[in-house]
């Protein structure tokens, strides 16, 4: 991850911008470097400042987050975009994530895992909200996921310990949670991680809740809160 992270929020709600700065603020590698309560705005600034990510909702009063997100992606700015949003519906996220956003999460658990979002997308890794219903986690079972072959033979190619990981990180633990857990070092997580999604040829933490819990490695109930 840059050592420091230009940031643009894009949302309508004066007083949840705030909080967002707030938390931005306080971390020394961050620069806040612009706010826009319009689509339309956000997109300006996001060309005109070029920021390294982008905080953006989706309900704006002109054009949704999903459409900054496609128009942004299409004009091949240097730079991330993660969601934020009061929205945890899979048709949603679905689009998000297909329009170019690389992470999501739910905005009543932003002052919790804002840091961990934008680290996880600074890396370039897809990001999910564990807060996410448990619902929406039961509908990205049903997705066909592109290449994947589910089979217990790629979860038995993972050694003991990869299968261990993959477990908490299914259940939605950070690396730090799971390093602190396990006492190991973050970047061992990480190295883990990497290892795990390249043996399972999944891309992203919603492939990877979804191999686990069609395996019955997880219960979706976890996700609940």
């Amino acid at each position: 991850m840059k050592e420091h992270i230009r940031i643009l929020i894009i949302d309508d709600h004066p007083l949840f911008r705030e909080g967002l700065k707030s938390i931005i603020e306080r971390d020394k590698r961050f620069e806040l470097v612009g706010e826009a309560g319009t689509g339309r705005e956000g997109i300006r600034m996001a060309q005109a400042l070029k920021p390294d990510l982008a905080i953006v909702d989706i309900s704006l009063p002109d054009i949704n987050g999903i459409q900054i997100t496609r128009e942004l992606t299409a004009a091949s700015l240097p730079l991330r975009i993660l969601i934020v949003s009061m929205h945890a519906k899979i048709d949603y996220i679905a689009e998000a994530f297909q329009a170019g956003a690389i992470g999501y999460i739910a905005k009543d658990s932003a002052s919790d895992r804002l840091l961990q979002g934008i680290e996880t997308a600074m890396r370039g890794d897809y990001y999910l909200d564990s807060a996410i219903s448990h619902q929406v986690v039961e509908k990205l079972m049903q997705f066909p996921v592109k290449e994947a072959k589910i089979a217990d033979t790629e979860y038995g190619s993972l050694t003991p310990r990869e299968q261990e990981i993959m477990r908490l990180l299914a259940e939605g633990h950070a690396p730090k949670d799971i390093a602190d857990r396990l006492y190991i070092s973050p970047k061992t997580v990480e190295n883990h991680r990497a290892n795990i999604m390249k043996k399972l040829n999944v891309h992203s933490t919603m492939e990877l809740v979804r191999y686990a819990a069609r395996l019955g490695l997880i219960d979706v109930d976890l996700w609940k809160e």
